[in-house]
């Protein structure tokens, strides 16, 4: 079941969070947090008006979504960046196409014009999962960052929600 976050998901979200950090390239950083830190979170990403979605399964919170500015300035304001995480116990099971799926709904229901995402280059399962959603890969920022003592390539991806011709 696909829902909107509560502040009782904080504690899932944040185990979810602290092994992509500590496991993954997922997410380029290397401090774990608390829950209230992902409690702080979610209100923070609700009050601005964007969704956090989370994929419950037996009460719990096993996978989440959301989506906020692309960039600060106001000519980013119709584009979106999104982040999807699922719980090590649940990945490739379809969690976390479900999310984007939902999550691009969401998009497209609030207006948005342009989804990005932005992957480590080398994470091909991610890749290929926003390819068959329909995103296009527009380019490769080689050795933009760094993680377990590599370099990492940042993959750019994007989807177009809508078709109108001017803003």
């Amino acid at each position: 079941m696909i829902r909107d976050a509560r502040p009782e998901d904080a504690e899932a979200i944040r185990e979810i969070y602290n092994d992509a950090v500590a496991n993954t390239t997922a997410i380029w950083n290397e401090i774990l947090v608390d829950a209230e830190n992902r409690r702080q979170w979610i209100a923070d990403r609700q009050a601005a008006g964007y969704p956090v979605l989370v994929w419950e399964a037996d009460g719990r919170a096993m996978g989440y979504a959301s989506f906020g500015p692309f960039r600060p300035h106001d000519g980013y304001h119709l584009s979106v960046e999104h982040s999807v995480y699922v719980n090590r116990e649940a990945r490739g099971g379809g969690i976390g196409r479900k999310l984007m799926e939902a999550l691009i709904e969401r998009a497209r229901e609030g207006g948005f014009h342009v989804m990005i995402a932005a992957i480590d280059g080398a994470n091909d399962g991610s890749v290929r999962l926003h390819e068959a959603l329909g995103f296009t890969r527009t380019g490769t920022m080689p050795q933009v960052g760094k993680k377990f003592g590599r370099w990492l390539d940042l993959a750019l991806l994007q989807l177009q929600l809508d078709d109108r011709p001017t803003p």
